[in-house]
């Protein structure tokens, strides 16, 4: 259990991949909260984690403002007494923003950014001293393989900038032993793509859709993956494992994955690492 006793906040954790990555850190011995609008689905997945015997907690939020991220954050660490792990997971496409036919360019764009980017850098600015405290800590933040693919608009644009803030923690957070890392995932089977299953299965050479728990694995040796704990600070690491139906390896070694774009990753970035600076968070 190579979590025992650590304190992990999952943002959308009431469904989906969120939900797998909490029941996964669960089963490493995590102390788990998680967090989401839809308060059915965050009582069922609390008491999932609860039957599993982690010391867990459910804690409704909308997160598309700064307030009620720093909010979560405070409520978090008065019920667990801190924060380890932060796994920026709330996120949504397009169509269920609350995009309206009347809305402008504008609009439209700044409403797929508070939930997919400021949602995240909030939750994770306000967390950052938490972290430090602590002694350091680790940052994930799902992004989505419509950051590199272009064809999904706001939300591939909203997507690029969340990795783009998953480099800037990275490197902020690495003299205080706090890594940032970023998973960004292709089709998979949740909630949110029920009802497009043909599409999805037939642009996958495996003729399937990718399941969470596949990026909940992925997700898990970016927290606990101890050799991992220097080599992805401040490098391109959304870009190291990108995992689409059409191109997973089911089964495959996901650490060998890893450490081999890690390695190619340092040397490629090695000459112009910048000096950290501290604009995120307190």
């Amino acid at each position: 259990m190579k979590l025992r006793g650590k304190i992990v906040l999952v943002t959308g954790g009431n469904s989906g991949i969120g939900r797998a990555i909490a029941l996964r850190a669960a089963a490493e011995g995590a102390r788990v909260a998680i967090t989401g609008r839809d308060l059915a689905k965050g009582a069922r997945v609390l008491a999932e984690l609860q039957a599993a015997g982690a010391e867990a907690a459910f804690i409704a939020a909308s997160l598309g403002e700064e307030s009620p991220a720093a909010d979560l954050v405070a409520a978090v660490a008065a019920r667990f007494g801190g924060i380890d792990v932060v796994v920026n997971n709330a996120g949504s496409s397009t169509r269920y923003s609350d995009i309206r036919a009347e809305d402008g360019p504008g609009e439209r764009l700044r409403k797929v950014m508070r939930v997919n980017l400021d949602a995240a850098y909030h939750v994770a600015a306000h967390a950052l001293p938490m972290l430090r405290a602590a002694g350091g800590g680790s940052i994930v933040n799902i992004s989505s393989t419509a950051a590199v693919h272009g064809s999904w608009g706001n939300y591939g644009i909203a997507k690029a900038a969340l990795e783009a803030l998953t480099r800037a923690l990275a490197v902020q957070g690495a003299p205080d032993r706090i890594r940032a890392n970023g998973v960004s995932p292709g089709w998979i089977a949740t909630d949110v793509t029920t009802g497009h299953e043909d599409v999805d299965r037939a642009a996958s050479l495996f003729g399937r859709m990718g399941i969470p728990d596949e990026i909940a694995r992925a997700a898990q040796l970016r927290i606990i993956c101890e050799v991992l704990a220097t080599s992805f600070n401040a490098v391109n690491v959304t870009d190291s494992l990108i995992l689409t139906p059409s191109v997973q390896s089911v089964g495959c070694d996901l650490q060998q994955v890893c450490l081999s774009h890690a390695r190619k990753a340092i040397n490629s970035h090695r000459s112009i690492l910048p000096v950290p600076c501290r604009e995120i968070g307190g």
